[in-house]
């Protein structure tokens, strides 16, 4: 019963752990790549397609660029999502640091 509850802690020989760097470094990998699919948002418009076609392309980049996101967000954890967003975040830029009530 022992032998049991040691090989469901331990993870099989081929595989990583969740928590592999592996994983980390997909997970930055494919937030990365959300941000580049948002700012090519800023280009279809320069783009000589017509303007159904426009659309559908900003709609395809929207929805990829969403997926990528939550999916790299899914793969750090909610610690280190938490930590950019605050970086991310316009209103928190040019606040102090160490702000004290005087």
């Amino acid at each position: 019963m022992n032998d049991c509850s040691q090989q469901e802690q331990q993870a099989p020989a081929g595989e990583k752990p969740v928590g592999s760097p592996w994983m980390k470094k997909l997970g930055i990998l494919l937030v990365a790549l959300s941000f580049v699919l948002y700012g090519g948002i800023l280009l279809v418009p320069f783009t000589p397609f017509a303007t159904a076609t426009k659309a559908v392309i900003t709609t395809g980049l929207i929805i990829t660029g969403e997926t990528s996101f939550w999916l790299g967000a899914l793969l750090l954890g909610k610690e280190i999502v938490a930590k950019y967003k605050r970086y991310l975040n316009p209103l928190q830029w040019f606040k102090k640091q160490d702000s004290r009530d005087n």
